[in-house]
Order: C-alpha cells, then sequence, then structure tokens
C-alpha cells in the first residue's frame, strides 16, 4: 500500500501537481506506469517524468496501459525517454 501511495504522490508531482486539471484517470494511469517500472535503475522522478509524458502522447481514449501501449510506440517512447532523461 505504501508503494501505491508513493506511485499516486509522484504522478500527482509529475502532473504538475494539478491532478483535477489532468484528470484522475490519468493519475491512476501514471501511477500504474511508475509501479510498472519501480525495478528500474533510474530515480523515481525520472520515471514519473516518461510516464507522465508517454500519457500526455495517448489519446483520452485509449483503453491500453502505459505500459502496454508502450510496446506498440516505440517512437513515442524513446521521445519521452530522452525528455525524462532516462536515457
Amino acid at each position: 500500500m505504501k508503494k501505491l501511495a508513493l506511485a499516486f504522490l509522484v504522478a500527482a508531482s509529475a502532473l504538475g501537481g494539478n491532478v483535477a486539471y489532468a484528470g484522475a484517470d490519468d493519475a491512476k494511469w501514471v501511477a500504474q506506469c511508475v509501479m510498472d517500472n519501480q525495478a528500474e535503475k533510474v530515480g523515481i522522478e525520472v520515471i514519473a517524468k516518461y510516464c507522465t509524458c508517454m500519457n500526455e502522447k495517448m489519446s483520452d481514449n485509449e483503453t491500453l496501459s502505459i505500459t502496454q501501449w508502450e510496446k506498440t510506440h516505440p517512437t513515442e517512447m524513446r521521445a519521452c525517454e530522452r525528455a525524462s532523461g532516462w536515457k
């Protein structure tokens, strides 16, 4: 539960603290992405920036998770890796 709370807080701050504007659904997807990538050897802030970037590139009507979507969108994935400082 602590990891989920941390993921949500990081996601909220990555979305600029404006979760109400970004939408609770966006925060949920970003938090899940952060959780999916927590074992990676980069900081939580980098992961949150990456997940937020990926979420922003996705359609509001997308039904796939960010982790699922990134597998079919390598161009967007590479762009968000660069933007977040991941690579």
